[in-house]
């Protein structure tokens, strides 16, 4: 077969393996990347060259292997060059000096510890032709090396940039990677020449290259900066300058002697950190690098990784060795060194495993040191091994370290700017951006949690929910809860700062949109979430549940493939959120009336979700003295009888004379009674009912009744689900018949 057809056929199954992989890693909350690895090994002699040899020797023979290169190393000149763009000095502002002695313990254990275990392993896996100090170099820099990409994007999945802790791994990890590459040119050094001494012109050069492009490099740059500024976009003749210096700076450095990656990496670093500039840089190279050039990297690095190598108990034992070293001395060294510099011991914990992250750059360094005959095939296959565990382990020891309420309540402690201060038409700098809004010191009685998908369509829903909070009698809050789904986790727009950006602009739209609700004093109740979040319904539950919401008011969306009317998204938030929920159904989209849902409807078939629709119903009804709400009992043959429940039954009779003269009680017998349902709706503003009898135990669907009414009802209609019989909407109504 012709080879080029050979290797676009190959980039072809990398690329989708990596996608279907990776998916798939992310939806067990694993990072991407993680996914794109295992599936680059998954191709090489791990696994596929196990199960079918035939089929991949035919898929990657030998002869394709060098073109496949060509593509990983093109790759990871402008990998490396998007790490150093986005290394932003702004990471350096907090917490210099304890991330300082943090970050240099962290590297310090490990690379000592490394050092102990290369007299053990340096004898039985590797061999006179490298030395003993350059396999050190290696091994050290291997073992200390903290993925700065990868955890700057599990620092913004679990929103912690606007913490201590986030802030302080971020810090801790840009001065690591700094050092790490600093160690790692050494170690390149040092192997090329085999000897310290030896190394000693090549780290001259490299010092004297890197002043050049702090200084000259970085004004020539500055230039490129202002002629962006004044033009107002990136040209293609702008863009292709840059490339050809990515290039160019990284085949001086290979000239120097350090590696291709280090000229790229330094010339990201020396970019101004103009922040449209960079975003546009950013968007314009990325998606081909990391969708197309990456996974192609992974497959090549794949083909090297052989599991098989590790035949033997004692090799087990060795690489369990090297994880043991690379997971406690990365963990031991930042913990102490962070319980040092007055850091608690849960955020200190939480920041060893965040350290422990090595993902994408541990791999980039493995396969320099095994291009560089440093490190052999196997110990290469144990490292990969160890890079893998580590990162995998991340996430969820974070999660039992340091868990979402602990984020949710640092958040709230740490965030120094109220609600109010976002409405400032300035963009705040840093990592204080109001994610979530500082708790109010006045116990919160009623609380609604309100998913906004778009800010832009969804008026009516925030009005009908500050319609339900709005009581003189009782405190109140509206969540509106915002959050913004990242394509990818590694890519630039995921980096604390541009997702900061991406909080700020859509915080600043929910506020736009909330000052134009009516009343205007309802408008003080809404205290906006904005975070960032890939699974909606998880989300969405675990804030109903850390915030104990008494009711979550979610607007509906059509399902892509199913004709339920609570199906897809809607149908999962109604399973797993831990409240009493009610779905939005409002065909118009009408929400310009002044005085919104005056006349209210509730069919009852004396459900219990019924009886909450009856309560949501009776708490608008208090809330404004113009309301009032026609209350329908239906006997049908789907219905037991057209009684209202005994709670209910006692409720009614002990309201104030005044609410109890606005409701009008009637019963509807009808075999059909949806055809009388929708001529009542179509005198009334909104229609409350629930989400039916069989729901719970045909759990999400709608039973054949209420499915009728959300097609028929001409109003707006609110169904609602109930999550547990104690609730707090009616908590007020006890004190209703004394005060009346």
């Amino acid at each position: 077969m012709n080879i080029v057809v050979l290797t676009l056929i190959e980039v072809l199954v990398v690329i989708g393996g990596s996608r279907l992989v990776g998916w798939a890693f992310r939806s067990i909350g694993q990072p991407l990347v993680i996914g794109e690895i295992v599936a680059g090994i998954a191709l090489g002699p791990s696994l596929l060259g196990w199960l079918a040899p035939d089929l991949a020797g035919a898929l990657f023979p030998v002869t394709a292997i060098p073109f496949l290169n060509v593509l990983s190393q093109i790759g990871l000149i402008f990998f490396m060059f998007l790490i150093g763009l986005e290394l932003d000095p702004k990471y350096l502002q907090g917490n210099l000096k304890t991330a300082v002695v943090t970050s240099g313990v962290s590297i310090l254990v490990p690379f000592s510890l490394a050092g102990i275990l290369s007299l053990l392993i340096y004898p039985v896996l590797s061999n006179n032709s490298v030395s003993f100090t350059a396999f050190t170099l290696f091994l050290g820099a291997a073992m200390s090396i903290t993925a700065f990409p990868v955890l700057a994007r599990i620092i913004t999945e679990n929103n912690l940039q606007n913490t201590r802790l986030g802030t302080l791994a971020l810090t801790c990890a840009a001065v690591d990677d700094v050092t790490a590459w600093c160690l790692l040119a050494l170690a390149i050094a040092v192997t090329r020449t085999n000897s310290m001494v030896g190394a000693v012109p090549i780290i001259i050069y490299s010092v004297v290259y890197i002043g050049a492009m702090l200084t000259v490099g970085r004004w020539l740059l500055n230039i490129l900066s202002t002629y962006y500024d004044r033009t107002g976009k990136l040209s293609q003749l702008m863009l292709a300058g840059i490339y050809m210096a990515v290039v160019s700076s990284a085949l001086i450095t290979e000239a120097i002697g350090i590696h291709l990656i280090f000229g790229a990496f330094l010339l990201g670093a020396a970019m101004p950190k103009n922040p449209r500039l960079v975003r546009e840089v950013a968007q314009k190279t990325e998606d081909f690098v990391l969708i197309f050039l990456l996974p192609v990297f992974f497959a090549y690095s794949g083909l090297k990784t052989q599991i098989g190598l590790l035949n033997s108990p004692e090799l087990w034992l060795l690489c369990l060795a090297i994880l043991g070293v690379a997971i406690v001395g990365k963990y031991v060294g930042t913990y102490y060194a962070a319980r040092s510099c007055q850091i608690d011991r849960q955020e200190a914990s939480a920041l060893g495993w965040l350290m422990n992250t090595r993902g994408l750059t541990e791999l980039i360094v493995l396969n320099i040191g095994l291009e560089l005959g440093v490190i052999s095939p196997i110990l290469f296959t144990m490292l990969v091994i160890m890079a893998l565990v580590t990162t995998f382990m991340t996430s969820p020891l974070l999660e039992w370290t340091y868990p979402k309420k602990s984020i949710r309540l640092h958040s709230q402690s740490e965030t120094l700017q109220v609600f109010d201060d976002s409405r400032s038409d300035g963009i705040q700098s840093g990592f204080q951006s109001p994610t979530i809004t500082v708790p109010t010191p006045t116990p919160i009685a009623y609380r609604i949690l309100v998913p906004v998908a778009n800010p832009n369509t969804q008026k009516g829903l925030l009005q009908l929910a500050a319609s339900i909070a709005h009581n003189d009698r009782q405190s109140a809050i509206i969540n509106p809860l915002s959050l913004i789904e990242l394509e990818e986790d590694y890519l630039f727009q995921s980096t604390p700062f541009e997702a900061n950006r991406l909080i700020e602009r859509r915080l600043k739209q929910l506020t736009t949109l909330i000052d134009t609700l009516e009343p205007i004093a309802a408008r003080s109740l809404f205290q906006p979430i904005v975070q960032i979040g890939y699974d909606v319904s998880q989300k969405t539950a675990v804030i109903a549940a850390l915030d104990r919401a008494d009711l979550v008011l979610l607007g509906w969306h059509r399902p892509t493939f199913t004709n339920n009317r609570l199906g897809g998204r809607v149908a999962q938030m109604l399973g797993n959120t831990p409240a009493d929920m009610a779905v939005f159904i409002d065909a118009n989209n009408d929400s310009s009336i002044v005085e919104p849902y005056q006349k209210l409807l509730v069919p009852y078939t004396a459900s219990n979700h019924d009886d909450l629709a009856v309560e949501i119903a009776l708490r608008m009804l208090w809330n404004d003295r113009g309301r009032h709400l026609e209350l329908i009992q239906i006997i049908s043959p789907d219905t037991k009888n057209g009684e209202l429940s005994a709670e209910l039954d006692s409720l009614l009779e002990n309201l104030p004379t005044e609410m109890s003269e606005r409701i009008k009680i009637s019963t509807l017998n009808a075999v059909d009674p949806i055809v009388e349902i929708e001529q009542i709706s179509r005198r009334v503003d909104l229609t409350i009912t629930g989400i039916g009898r069989t729901w719970g135990r045909r759990k999400p669907l709608l039973d054949n009744y209420t499915d009728r009414l959300a097609i028929h009802c001409v109003s707006p209609l609110l169904i609602a689900r109930r999550y547990s019989q104690f609730s707090s909407h009616l908590s007020f109504v006890n004190q209703l018949k004394i005060e009346g």
